[in-house]
């Protein structure tokens, strides 16, 4: 899968003009192959329901933790889950048991939890945990706030730094994920440095690792590094690059992961304030610049942090901070059993404020499909999945586990659109259905709009327009829907060269279908 890929050159040129979201011909990517997994077996063949029909519930199952971050399944048949506390602490659930009051490994001694960053962030288990009982951890270490990577030996109770990367100037944006891949490589997550605005420049510099996915071989050790730098890594080599790097332009990946069924990579990236975003890459993408701190999301944050001739991997999805999120929480592309027929091979992340459900699904034309499914419990932090792959997430405060299930309810809108462009304007006629049982009274339509739309007049509607965020609410004549009737509205756009029309929609919160 080729990702589209901004031409720095062309970013510098069109910001002296207009700041519109750049489309440039997607480029084969540098560096690196990971192994094609075969798909699995759990969900691969369904035919997942229409996302606008699922809705997303959660049943709290634990209580008591402090401030938990992260979830990891062992897959050797204990049916148990790892969940990581801030303090330094590692407890274990068991559906049949519940929480286990005493930690299954305390590194608390170890682990600086100054500032509300810092602290235990990522646990990972070694490919062949069940019979070598290594995991590993990342967290923010005494004295100084150093993003840390160590190996924990459980039948030792031995801890072992593995890397080590100083962030002691500011106590955000340390990253901590840390996963296995399908090559058999560690990948590791840390953030910019922290601070506003990339003060370091980290995010588009190849001489740190901050900022940064990395990308090592811990199985073995090389020279005086306590592991090896694969070959094929897109940098090793490279006069005045870390080896470790893997993907460069990053804020703060603070949860990605791998699909199960392709290998591909999904990224949920925190930002500055006007975009979170979500990135795909698949196998082998190694050495893509994401291009944080030149962008945000799709927009230019810092012209001046662009490089010359740079070319960089454009996010599949973003938000704005006007939907009520502030911070994304990456998740994982849904592989297990028990909601195959509704969520099969869908990506679902969801965000620390607003705890919206997003859904994400590719729809085999090199774009995806988006919805709000529902909403997570409040402050959520890290879903994890069984090694069934069902879902579980972990909530910061009041700090509990919370068993995710989806159910498919017939969508209770839909919205048809058509629209007419021309130059730099553009016109929309939306028709809102209630297909629901009950009457719709008062309502509020909202969606999305592409970047560089700008509302300069509406009809039928009361229509107000935050970043790129549209809420458009009842008129007096209007305001109630029967079951089975419409209502029309429409609005015109200036626009900057994009004339993409809204890809969700929700009413009065509610997902609807799209139609024409």
């Amino acid at each position: 899968m080729l990702r589209r890929r901004w031409s720095g050159p062309l970013l510098l040129a069109l910001l002296l003009t207009v700041i519109a979201p750049l489309h440039a011909s997607a480029s084969a990517s540098p560096a690196g192959t990971l192994p094609s997994p075969a798909p699995t077996a759990s969900g691969a063949d369904a035919a997942p329901a229409p996302l606008a029909d699922i809705t997303t519930t959660t049943t709290q199952v634990a209580y008591g933790l402090r401030r938990p971050t992260a979830i990891v399944a062992p897959d050797d048949g204990t049916g148990r889950l790892f969940i990581t506390e801030k303090p330094g602490t590692v407890r274990v659930y068991h559906p049949d048991t519940g929480l286990a009051q005493t930690p299954l490994l305390d590194v608390s001694e170890a682990v600086d939890t100054s500032g509300n960053e810092r602290g235990l962030l990522g646990i990972a288990l070694a490919p062949d945990f069940a019979t070598n009982q290594d995991l590993y951890l990342a967290y923010t270490a005494l004295p100084d706030g150093a993003v840390t990577l160590a190996r924990y030996r459980l039948d030792e109770s031995r801890l072992e730094v593995l890397l080590s990367q100083e962030h002691s100037e500011y106590s955000n944006h340390n990253g901590g994920q840390i996963a296995f891949g399908p090559d058999g490589h560690l990948y590791w997550s840390i953030g910019d440095g922290g601070g506003s605005g990339d003060p370091f420049r980290s995010g588009q510099r190849l001489d740190t690792l901050l900022g940064k996915i990395l990308r090592i071989d811990v199985s073995r050790s090389c020279g005086d590094l306590a592991y090896c730098v694969p070959a094929d890594n897109p940098f090793a080599g490279v006069e005045g690059a870390r080896d470790e790097i893997w993907l460069y332009g990053l804020r703060n990946a603070w949860r990605f992961s791998f699909d199960q069924a392709d290998g591909s990579l999904w990224i949920g990236d925190v930002g500055q304030g006007r975009w979170e975003e979500v990135n795909h890459l698949a196998p082998g993408e190694g050495g893509a610049n994401l291009g944080w701190s030149c962008y945000e999301g799709l927009e230019i944050f810092d012209a001046g942090h662009c490089l010359p001739g740079e070319e960089y991997t454009e996010p599949v999805f973003t938000y704005s901070p006007y939907t009520g999120g502030c911070s994304v929480i990456g998740g994982h592309v849904y592989r297990g059993e028990e909601s195959a027929h509704l969520v099969g091979g869908t990506y679902i992340a969801t965000d620390y404020c607003s705890s919206t459900v997003w859904a994400l699904r590719e729809d085999g034309s090199g774009g995806y499909q988006q919805a709000e499914i529902g909403e997570m419990p409040t402050q959520v932090t890290a879903i994890g999945t069984t090694a069934e792959g069902e879902f579980y997430v972990v909530n910061d405060l009041p700090g509990g586990l919370h068993r995710v299930s989806f159910e498919r309810e017939q969508a209770t809108c839909r919205v048809d659109l058509a629209s007419t462009s021309w130059g730099t304007g553009m016109t929309v006629d939306l028709t809102v259905t209630n297909t629901g049982t009950t009457p719709v009274d008062g309502w509020a339509l909202r969606f999305p709009v592409a970047l560089g739309q700008t509302v300069i007049s509406d009809w039928n509607t009361d229509l107000t327009q935050l970043s790129n965020v549209i809420t458009a609410s009842a008129a007096t004549h209007n305001r109630t829907i029967a079951p089975g009737a419409s209502v029309t509205l429409g609005y015109l756009v200036e626009h900057t060269g994009d004339t993409g029309l809204p890809e969700r929609f929700t009413l009065n919160g509610d997902a609807c279908a799209i139609g024409g």
